[in-house]
Parts: C-alpha cells; sequence; structure tokens
C-alpha cells in the first residue's frame, strides 16, 4: 500500500480520537496481513472510490466501544446498542470523512460511503486481493484496529459512482 494513503488515516484517526476523548492515543506496530479478516465484536465498514478506493475497517471489542460511545455523547453505555451504536459508527465516519480531505489536498479526490456496523465477533470479510494493513490505536477506552485494504484507483472510478440518470428517464 501506498504510504501516501496510510498517513492520512492515522493522522486523521489520531486527531479525532484525541480531540473526542481529549485523552493522548498511542499507535502500535503496524502489520500486513492478507487473506480473510475476522471480524471483533463490534466494526466499523466504509467503502472508498475515486484516486484511492478500497475498504477501511474499523474494529474494537464490545467493551472497548460501550466505552467510546460512553465518552464520545456523554452518556453511560454499558452495552452497544442504539444510541451507542450510532456513536460507534459515526466515529468511524468521521475519521474517514477526515482522511478523505487529507487525501484530497494530496491531490486523490476519494468518495466514502455511509459507514456500516457490522455485530458480532468472527465473521468472515475478504478484501479479495487487496492486503490489509492494520493500525493499533490505544485509547483511555481501550484498543481500535484500522484495517486499511486501500489501493489506487482513477477518477473515472469516482465519475462511475456518480451514475448520471439516462435521459428517458429523467422528470421533465
Amino acid at each position: 500500500m501506498n504510504v501516501k494513503f496510510l498517513n492520512p488515516f492515522v493522522e486523521a484517526a489520531y486527531e479525532v480520537l484525541t480531540a473526542e476523548t481529549r485523552q493522548e492515543v498511542t499507535r502500535g506496530d503496524l502489520k500486513l496481513e492478507n487473506g480473510t479478516y475476522l471480524t471483533d465484536d463490534l466494526t466499523v465498514i466504509l467503502s472508498l472510490v475515486g484516486a484511492v478506493e478500497g475498504t477501511v475497517f474499523y474494529s474494537m471489542s464490545a467493551a472497548t466501544g460501550a466505552k467510546l460511545a460512553t465518552i464520545l455523547m456523554g452518556e453511560k453505555f454499558d452495552a452497544v446498542q442504539g444510541l451507542a451504536q450510532s456513536g460507534v459508527a459515526e466515529i468511524g465516519n468521521v475519521i474517514t470523512g477526515r482522511a478523505s480531505m487529507k487525501l484530497s489536498d494530496a491531490g486523490f479526490e476519494t468518495t466514502i460511503s455511509p459507514p456500516t456496523l457490522l455485530l458480532g465477533k468472527g465473521a468472515s470479510i475478504s478484501t479479495l486481493d487487496v492486503p490489509r494493513l492494520i493500525v493499533p490505536l490505544m485509547t483511555v477506552a481501550g484498543p481500535v484496529l484500522i484495517h486499511l485494504a486501500l489501493r489506487q484507483g482513477s477518477t473515472n472510478g469516482l465519475r462511475a459512482a456518480q451514475l448520471s440518470i439516462p435521459k428517458a428517464f429523467q422528470m421533465p
């Protein structure tokens, strides 16, 4: 993976998590994995299209998710249900959005999908032929792992994602 794609995510995650938790965030050793990813208790999934394409996973235990939601939302959560799920998904969305802006500043225009929250440990997700770079982050709430399965795309991919409606189907 191009380091130009890694740094925006690490910087964005550090900035967002530090600001939101008001505590220091530290990064562990990077790891590269091929093959199937087995989900943790909570996995936030976002896709990117455009000059950078692929998938980003934010994984954490249920305990970390509940603590993170408690810190972010100022309300005590013992489990990640309802509103806490939204909070966990949104933190992945905010980090990816900020990373996307940083990628754009570096000349890589990218569009992100809305977040999806996968609940449950042990589901298999394949990123096919795209290896995953894993960035462990230690927060006051517990460890959050960022899995980056990204590669250089093209601006044509971004245009394809913004499908135009054929004239015959347009409203008068």
